[in-house]
């Protein structure tokens, strides 16, 4: 699933879509009978607006669920990068308490 910020995103980007597409239609719809024509440019501007839309959705589920993947990969590595770091540490440590328990 998204998250909010990316849900937000997507929303904001479809409400921008749709609002320049309602200027738009409201300066062609006049300017259909001066032009002669017909519905054309009022269906270019729907169109548009619409193929936008599904580009904005289909792009953003793509891009979060590659960028969660990665995020879950680089969270493992660094996980078993620590668990190697500590255990070499606690390793060392035996190592000097077992020779302090000798020396004494």
């Amino acid at each position: 699933m998204a998250s909010n910020s990316e849900t937000d995103i997507r929303v904001s980007a479809t409400g921008k879509i749709w609002g320049f597409a309602t200027g738009m239609l409201a300066i062609c719809i006049p300017l259909v009978p001066v032009t002669r024509s017909g519905p054309i440019l009022p269906l270019a501007v729907v169109t548009g607006a619409a193929i936008g839309t599904v580009a904005v959705w289909r792009s953003s589920d793509n891009d979060a669920s590659n960028n969660l993947a990665n995020s879950i990969k680089n969270l493992e590595q660094r996980v078993a990068d620590l668990e190697t770091i500590c255990s070499s540490q606690e390793i060392e440590l035996q190592r000097r308490i077992r020779r302090l328990d000798t020396e004494d």
